[in-house]
């Protein structure tokens, strides 16, 4: 079934209210919880909790919009996110151990130009923000198709 004017498919899971609340929230939940994830060294915040904010976001949406329109928006698989946060936690351990320093100790660089400290820190705290958004995304998706399954 598609849409008259669009001639895209039209939307069936959600009702008109979900749709709408999850197109405006869907923005809003992400840059928050970019901004619960650079605070979080400072604050309370940090990669896990940002990333199931992001979780949260993307997963409104997957009930709004289903399966198919979730991978239009996130262009990558969750599964994809869990190994790169991985990857990502891992290679913040890296500089210490090239340094002949303890395990995770964080190291610090600043970018002049933009007047940035980048830090091991802040990249195991992305890591774990990818391994959150990956992981809790991919077990939403497999209740979903599990639900789909069953009513089939």
């Amino acid at each position: 079934m598609t849409g008259a004017r669009e001639g895209r498919p039209m939307v069936k899971s959600g009702t008109l209210i979900l749709s709408v609340a999850a197109r405006l929230l869907l923005p809003l939940q992400l840059l928050f919880s970019v901004f619960l994830l650079l605070r979080g060294h400072d604050e309370p915040g940090g990669g896990f909790i940002a990333g199931l904010v992001a979780a949260g976001a993307f997963a409104l949406y997957l009930f709004a919009f289903g399966r198919h329109a979730l991978r239009r928006v996130l262009r990558v698989s969750p599964r994809d996110l869990v190994g790169v946060g991985l990857l990502l936690g891992v290679s913040s351990t890296l500089p210490a151990w090239w340094s002949g320093e303890p395990f995770f100790t964080a190291h610090w660089w600043t970018i002049p130009v933009i007047d940035f400290k980048a830090s091991t820190p802040l990249i195991f705290d992305i890591g774990v923000y990818l391994a959150v958004v990956g992981v809790v995304l991919t077990a939403i998706t497999a209740l979903v198709d599990t639900d789909r399954h069953d009513e089939g």
